[in-house]
């Protein structure tokens, strides 16, 4: 929670603000890539009183951890993601605001956070700010050229790696020509018959 009570409501006040937080549960996109759990997210904000409540802008800075989505390797590197919400006073109405601003007569809902008691919770704002400005399939590297489809080898480490396969289609004489090899195809088994 953040205190806006210095900032009063006297608009063109304006704060600026710089906080360590440790990073909420699940700050990121399940099970790929995201803030661990208790990591530090560096906060520089800049609080600016308006008419209708106070604006807050600002950057946060956290470590992220994942996987290639490629290669399975790990990866990791510091994200920045920068934010802005309005936080409304609790009495002002900012659908009228709206509606006057747009000349628009339909009630629209109020969707904007308001401030309780001078103070705000940034984590939704900051919540939406980090999973929006991840990637939704992080790799290693550009290039990377994942893992092998037939054995799960790194094809990074071995960029020659390939298997022999037979088209499907020629399976059939492939196993007669095995068995040509094996000897069985000699004609020896006819003339025991006989």
């Amino acid at each position: 929670m953040f205190d806006t009570h210095e900032l009063g409501r006297r608009p063109g006040a304006m704060k600026k603000v710089s906080r360590s937080v440790p990073a909420p549960q699940d700050l990121g996109v399940a099970g790929v890539v995201g803030v661990p759990e208790g990591a530090d997210v560096a906060l520089d904000l800049r609080l600016e009183s308006v008419m209708e409540g106070v604006l807050v802008t600002g950057t946060a800075r956290a470590p992220v951890e994942g996987e290639c989505v490629r290669c399975l390797e790990p990866v990791g590197w510091q994200l920045d993601a920068d934010f802005q919400e309005m936080f409304s006073y609790p009495d002002a109405d900012t659908r009228t605001a709206r509606r006057d601003e747009a000349g628009d007569d339909a009630e629209d809902e109020d969707d904007t956070p308001q401030l309780e008691d001078d103070l705000f919770d940034l984590e939704p704002v900051l919540r939406d700010a980090v999973v929006l400005a991840l990637p939704m399939q992080p790799v290693c590297r550009d290039d990377c050229p994942g893992l092998c489809s037939q054995c799960g080898a790194r094809l990074a480490d071995d960029p020659d790696h390939h298997h022999e396969v037979t088209d499907i289609r020629w399976a059939a004489l492939q196993d007669l020509k095995d068995q040509d090899k094996n000897g069985a195809g000699d004609g020896s088994d006819d003339e025991q018959e006989k």
